[in-house]
This record gives C-alpha cells, structure tokens and sequence, in this order.
C-alpha cells in the first residue's frame, strides 16, 4: 500500500508541475488583466470564458473519459483511440461551424453585447483546437507518461502568456488578444502532440467507425456531457447571471478575486491527474480500499492545510505594500475580497468531490454523476438568483461554496452505497476539527501576520500526529 500511495504522490506531483507552472502563469496574467483592462473589459472576456468552459463539454462529448476507461483494459487500444479522437473531430467541426456563423444569437444569449459577437468566432476555434489535443493529453495519462504531459501543457501556457503580453501591452489590441493567445497556445500543444496522434491513426488509416464499439463509447460518455456542464454552472454560471442582474463590471470585480481560488484548485488538479488512472490501475488488488482511503486521510490533510494558508494570509498579500504601488490585484478591484473564502471552500469541497468519483467509475454507473451535478447546478443558479439582487457577488461566492458541498455529500453518499471504503472517520473528524480550529484563531487574531503565520507552521506537525494514530 504504501508503495502504491507514494508512487500516486511522484505521480501527482509531476503532473503538478506542469499544472502548478500553468496555473500560476495564468494567474500572473490577472494582475496583468487588472492593471491594463478596465472592470467592465474584463467582465466580457470572463463571461466569454465561461461560456467557453460550456461548450468545451458539448464539444468533448466526454470521449476523453471513454478513452480512459475502455483503453484502460482494452486488447485493442489503438482502435478505441481512433474512435475517440475522430469522433471528436466531427463533432468539433460541426459545432464550431454553428458557433462561428451564429455569433450574434449566441451573444445575445451569454449577455455580452452584439459588437462583440465576434470574440465567439475565436472561441470556436479554441474550443476545435482544444478537443484535438484532449484524447491525446488523455493517453498521457493512461500510459503515465506524465513528463511529456507536463512539457506539452507547460509550453502552451508560456505561449498563451507570452501572447497576452505582446498582444495586450506592446500591440494594445484589447481584449481579443486574450482570445488570440489561446488560439497560438492550443496551436502549440497540438503540433507537440502531433507524435502521439500519428503513431495512433498511422496505424490503421481506415474511417470506419466500430458500430458496436461506438454504441458503448456513447453510452459511458453521454453522462459525462449533461454532469459536465451542471457541474461548470457551479463555476461559471454566476457570470451570465451577474452580467445581466449587476453588469460586466461586477463581473470582472467578481472574476479577479475568484480567481484567487486557482490555489485551491491547483491542488484538486494535481490530484485528479494523478488520482483517476492511480485507482483504475489498483482497483484490483487485495488491499485497494484500504489504500483509497488512506489517500482520502492524507488529501483532506494536506488540502486543508492549503484553505486554511490561503483564506488567512490572501487578503494580507493582495493589499500590502511589499511591491510598492503594485498590487497582486490593482485596487479597483478590491471590493470583490470578500468571496475569496467562499470560492476557496468551494474548490476544497470539490476536491472531495473528486476522491468520491472512485464510486460511480469503477462500478461504471457514472449515470449518478448527471443528477448529482444537476443538484449542484440547481443549488447555483437558485443561490445566485436569490442572493446576486441582494448581496451582489458576495452572493455568487455563496453559490460556488454551497453547491461543491451539495455535490460533494451527495456523491459521498452514493460511493457509500455502491463501493464502500473504510474511511478513517475518527482522523478525519480529528482533521476537521484542526481546519476549523485553526481558521477561527487566525480569524480572530485580525491583522496579526505572525500569529497566522505560526498556526500554519504547527498545522503539519499536528497533521502527523494525527495520521499516525492506528485509529
């Protein structure tokens, strides 16, 4: 067990790495975004992404799940790479063809206005590009080639922040440069990805299509499209709904703080990477559930210790003076701090989320995935609506935190049922109580920097002792 637990965390940290240096190259671009985009620019391009995210799922179809979990255990992994990734391909077509010749329909329906219509065109092509390096970015991962998975994404992201500078500050092109950086960035990874895909398709050049191997393609993908986009409208809905209820300059308030949670999720990230083709290798062996939760134990540790770093000590950094007149995100866009916790939450109790996904996808009843994402949708878009008219993004940050957490239990609730771990509830409760504990000292210290500083300090000696008891 512990070798299987130790080989996950190398793994996990490699494709760290490339997520951790991805994540944290974007997030340098939200200072940038700040300081040479007014909040109401920067409310268009984050409802533009938004809606990107969306339609990233109905492109994908969930063909990059499929691939993972039949070429997992297929005798003929080539042709269930073939019928993924030409499946994605038409599909891309099709659907960015429709994007790009009814841009002003779909403006209108995600709030940004008409004269800007044209940013979908870009996004079309992002979203093609992006489903043509999904299905190879997917076989990196099942073949745990994750060296080459992280320099393939690390390079598209110096592209794209390459671009967004060049573009933005030396070409001052304004917010289409965002979407232009992305195009040049989505170019790279395909064109070093081209080595995957052709020692794929070069073996065997016929388009015929397995109707029988296809049928099952479809019928495990499909509830990944529906759960997928109810699961981005716990993310993303809040723009559309923000543009139309508090207008793109709330939005971009709103989007700048949010996006303080990528720290929250840069975790979650590494973890998934690794963490899916980590229990479908091991589902088989003799010890597999106690080791799932023992991973679980160390996850909620170590994410914690993260929440609880990043809610005391955020608002401090973002408005201290160590850089002098520079902030990490410009003072225009202050009054948006308080959402910070509320979307930090919500990406731990996302994490969570993903650690219960073990559940459905081996005892491949990943239909549950559609109505317990649905319920996080629900729990979204009914928050937002009932709190955005009152408390403004405040209420969008409760949306977020409140729908990861409805997610989170009710998925919990299935594996339970379906594939029940040995969890170690009494360390976890012990953990809980070390989070909440920690957080309420620092809260109340106020703006003591020390204080906070010494309670993160202790937090990972009174982890260890914790994870060390034998019950």
């Amino acid at each position: 067990m512990a070798r299987d637990i130790k080989r996950l965390g190398k793994e996990t940290l490699v494709y760290g790495t490339s997520t951790v240096l991805a994540r944290l190259l974007n997030f340098c671009l939200v200072p940038f975004y700040t300081y040479y985009l007014h909040p109401g620019e920067y409310g268009i391009i984050a409802t533009v992404f938004a809606a990107v995210a969306l339609f990233n799922v109905v492109f994908l179809f969930g063909m990059d799940q499929s691939y993972l979990r039949f070429a997992s255990d297929a005798p003929d992994k080539n042709k269930v790479f073939r019928q993924c990734f030409y499946g994605v391909l038409l599909n891309g077509l099709v659907l960015g063809g429709l994007l790009w010749l009814f841009k002003t329909p779909a403006a209108r329906l995600i709030g940004i206005p008409v004269e800007d219509g044209y940013l979908l065109q870009l996004a079309a092509a992002i979203l093609f590009l992006d489903v043509l390096n999904m299905i190879a970015f997917t076989k990196l991962r099942l073949e745990r080639r994750a060296w080459y998975f992280a320099g393939v994404r690390t390079a598209s992201i110096v592209v794209n922040v390459l671009g967004n500078i060049f573009f933005i500050a030396v070409l001052n092109k304004g917010i289409a440069s965002i979407l232009w950086a992305n195009i040049f960035a989505s170019l790279t990874s395909l064109f070093l990805l081209t080595p995957v895909i052709w020692s794929e398709l070069k073996q065997n050049c016929s388009l015929r299509f397995d109707g029988k191997l296809e049928k099952e393609l479809l019928r495990f993908a499909w509830p990944f499209v529906p759960s997928g986009l109810a699961s981005l409208f716990v993310s993303v809905i809040d723009k559309p709904i923000l543009v139309h209820l508090a207008g793109p300059s709330q939005v971009g308030i709103y989007q700048a703080n949010f996006k303080i949670g990528v720290f929250m999720m840069l975790i979650v990230s590494m973890f998934d990477q690794a963490w899916r083709p980590f229990f479908l290798a091991h589902a088989k062996d003799s010890d597999a559930q106690d080791t799932f939760a023992r991973v679980f134990s160390f996850f909620v540790a170590l994410a914690g210790w993260v929440l609880v770093g990043l809610i005391l000590l955020m608002p401090d950094i973002i408005q201290s003076n160590i850089f002098g007149n520079f902030h990490l995100i410009a003072p225009a866009y202050w009054e948006g701090l308080s959402v910070i916790p509320l979307v930090l939450t919500g990406y731990f109790f996302y994490g969570l989320y993903v650690n219960f996904m073990i559940g459905p996808v081996l005892t491949k009843k990943t239909q549950v995935l559609l109505w317990i994402t649905l319920l996080g949708a629900v729990v979204s878009i009914t928050t937002n609506l009932t709190l955005v008219p009152h408390i403004g993004i405040l209420g969008a940050g409760w949306a977020v935190a409140l729908s990861y957490a409805s997610m989170a239990t009710a998925l919990f609730c299935f594996t339970r049922r379906v594939y029940p771990l040995p969890y170690e509830y009494g360390k976890l409760a012990a953990l809980v109580l070390l989070i909440g504990g920690t957080l309420l000292i620092g809260q109340l210290s106020g703006n003591t920097i020390g204080i906070k500083i010494v309670l993160l300090i202790l937090y990972p000696g009174i982890t260890a002792l914790i994870l060390r008891r034998t019950k």
